[in-house]
């Protein structure tokens, strides 16, 4: 979810982008690129870290304006770190993603930012929700976003398998950022992937000469 701009008056930072998550048996893998572009042409840094950590065992990855997304993301980390106070236990998944939609939802005019959200927790293990742009959210086992997932949902639908092991995921989802990354002209730099399970979280990150190739150079 890019904003495409023809002129100076470019708000914010907007990402050109691939986002990625997805559940296998036990958990979740979530994931991105790290490329960041204004007004989707000028690449303004390569080494972006779209995968943010909104709770212990929650993540969300961002698409869209980096200045809407992060904006939203810091109030959100506020509302989940005072229902944990208040609850005195973690917030489940679906919580977090409920709290991204309503702040995307009542802003929805203003905001140019979508998000992934996924982790786990003791009531309904691994989970992936998907908030839109406007504040829409969905459940799904497997989504990917951003520029470059138009590249990739033929690979997606045709290898994606659930309950996968960790290890397949991991592999499953490196890949399809590597497709992505390797045709979309505003998605690149290096893969940024997190494991979240019951044991804990584990980040992975991919070098861009590390990542798979699928095509002669």
């Amino acid at each position: 979810m890019e904003k495409h701009c023809t002129d100076s008056r470019v708000k914010g930072v907007s990402t050109g982008t691939t986002i990625l998550a997805a559940i296998f048996d036990g958990g979740v893998v979530i994931g991105s690129d790290s490329r960041a572009s204004m007004g989707g042409e000028y690449v303004s840094s390569k080494t972006i870290n779209k995968v943010i950590q909104v709770h212990d065992r929650i993540f969300c990855c961002m698409a869209g304006s980096l200045a809407d997304a992060q904006a939203v993301i810091k109030a959100a980390k506020f509302h989940l770190s005072f229902h944990s106070v208040q609850m005195e236990s973690p917030p489940q998944v679906i919580a977090a993603a409920s709290v991204l939609k309503d702040l995307c939802y009542k802003n929805k005019d203003e905001l140019q930012a979508g998000f992934l959200t996924a982790g786990w927790d003791k009531k309904n293990g691994p989970q992936v929700y998907v908030v839109s742009l406007g504040g829409m959210l969905i459940s799904q086992q497997v989504t990917i976003g951003g520029s470059g997932s138009t590249y990739i949902y033929g690979y997606v639908d045709a290898k994606y398998k659930p309950n996968m092991t960790k290890e397949e995921c991991l592999q499953f989802a490196t890949n399809a950022l590597a497709l992505a990354m390797g045709r979309d002209n505003v998605s690149g730099g290096v893969a940024h992937l997190v494991v979240i399970t019951e044991k804990g979280v584990e980040h992975v990150v991919v070098p861009g000469d590390k990542l798979p190739k699928f095509h002669d150079e």
